[in-house]
């Protein structure tokens, strides 16, 4: 198990393996020495395990739970694409969107779940470039989609 590993299984978190993607696509591919995710829904054991529209019928406590989950799923994708999280280098950047109302403002606050994870597994190779953007819709009605491009060494 990679310290990452470790240091999330204190906080109760274990890195799933990555999983099935819901349309045509694949869930992460590597260019050189970096991994790019697709975007990871908050799944988990293969349900939905966030779904709602922040400032209609959900809160950003859930929201932050539910980027939290999407980042564990986009370190399933890295881990099942370089094999061990120990080989990380960097997180570079993480993508979030936020399925909200029009008049929602905090969308940092809930990305914050998957940035704080990330910083928890990696410490400062955890500190990334971020876009957290709030959006009408998301596949199957999910609370957010998170995506990242994570550095690597051979």
């Amino acid at each position: 198990m990679s310290q990452a590993e470790e240091r999330l299984k204190v906080e109760g978190i274990r890195i799933p393996e990555a999983p099935i993607p819901v349309a045509a696509y694949v869930p992460g591919l590597v260019i050189d020495n970096l991994v790019y995710t697709s975007g990871q829904l908050p799944m988990a054991d293969g349900e939905l395990a966030y779904k709602g529209r922040l400032g209609e019928n959900a809160d950003v406590e859930t929201g932050y739970a539910a980027a939290r989950q999407c980042a564990v799923n986009c370190l399933g994708v890295v881990k099942s694409l370089i094999g061990d999280l120990d080989r990380v280098v960097r997180v570079v950047k993480v993508t979030g969107f936020v399925n909200s109302t029009a008049d929602f403002e905090s969308h940092p606050k809930v990305i914050n779940g998957a940035s704080q994870l990330l910083q928890t597994a990696f410490g400062e190779a955890g500190v990334h470039a971020r876009s957290a953007v709030g959006v009408g819709s998301l596949p199957l009605g999910a609370m957010c989609e998170v995506e990242m491009v994570v550095e690597f060494k051979d």
